[in-house]
């Protein structure tokens, strides 16, 4: 492991009560981010242009964000339980899901042209079609807690499962498999596909990085602080990923190889959550302080 130390610049773009959360890059070349607490989308160019978008609920609680196939950007709404969609210019609209209260959290565009997504408590994964049709595949456990999820490259969904502690697959076809995790009490939550093949995830509750193969196989990397609760997971342009540490302030990255560093975030107590590459090849990290972080490689 190695601490190294870098220079971060700060973005503001809200008060520290609305809460910055995910970040996507959209087909607009500009960074997307959910502002979490006060139900608004931020619009953040490289050079520094911010605009916000309100929603038609201040409490609906935008979560996860990302771009998808009809060149806008989708994400979740976590609280009133609903997907939302937004244009590049600015439009807004939304999608209720046939099952109430499922808390709808991690989302991500699939190659079948089509956004798949978890349910927090409703112990599902859902698929929703451009124009708004909704497909849902029940867990075979309740009470698991699907999180984060991603595509892999054996055309299915990977997922993480942060109260079964368990990482699963979901085909196309809806066919799960899940594999538990060997560490007890892990709480997986975000997870990323890496230059390498395999599924790279984050264990808030162990303070580890893992990876699992499509085989199933399973390694996992100790961070320095286990307490340092790694919250977020993005493959990197190096062939490498990059995570935050909510609870130790940092961001840190990771080969191939698990060779870990890690980097201090210039503001304590700064909340670190999503992250994303944009489309000038920088870090930006989402701080709940009310900042956007931006780390260039």
């Amino acid at each position: 492991m190695t601490r190294r130390t870098a220079s971060f610049q700060l973005i503001p773009v809200s008060d520290a009560d609305a809460g910055p959360y995910a970040l996507t890059t959209g087909p607009d070349g500009a960074l997307w981010c959910t502002l979490v607490h006060a139900g608004e989308i931020a619009r953040l160019t490289p050079d520094g242009q911010l605009d916000r978008y309100a929603l038609d609920s201040a409490s609906c609680g935008p979560s996860v964000i990302t771009s998808g196939p009809d060149d806008a950007l989708w994400f979740t709404r976590s609280r009133d339980h609903r997907i939302g969609r937004i244009t590049v210019t600015g439009e807004v609209s939304s999608f209720p899901l046939p099952t109430p209260g499922g808390g709808p959290f991690g989302l991500v565009s699939a190659p079948d042209e089509a956004l798949w997504f978890t349910q927090l408590h409703g112990d599902r994964i859902g698929r929703i079609t451009t124009d708004g049709q909704v497909t849902e595949f029940p867990l075979p456990l309740s009470g698991a807690f699907p999180s984060a999820l991603t595509t892999g490259p054996d055309d299915a969904l990977w997922f993480t499962l942060n109260q079964a502690h368990a990482i699963g697959r979901i085909g196309f076809d809806g066919d799960i498999t899940l594999h538990p995790l060997p560490t007890e009490n892990a709480a997986p939550v975000g997870i990323t596909c890496g230059g390498d093949g395999a599924l790279w995830f984050v264990e808030i509750g162990a303070g580890r990085i893992g990876r699992i193969t499509t085989d199933g196989r399973i390694d996992e990397f100790p961070l320095p602080d286990p307490a340092s609760r790694p919250h977020a997971i993005v493959a990197g342009p190096a062939g490498d990923c990059w995570f935050t540490e909510w609870g130790a302030n940092r961001v840190g990255s990771i080969t191939a190889d698990g060779h870990i560093e890690e980097y201090d975030l210039p503001i304590a107590s700064s909340e670190p959550h999503g992250l994303a590459f944009g489309p000038d090849g920088a870090l930006y990290v989402a701080l709940e302080i009310g900042a956007v972080a931006r780390l260039a490689l």
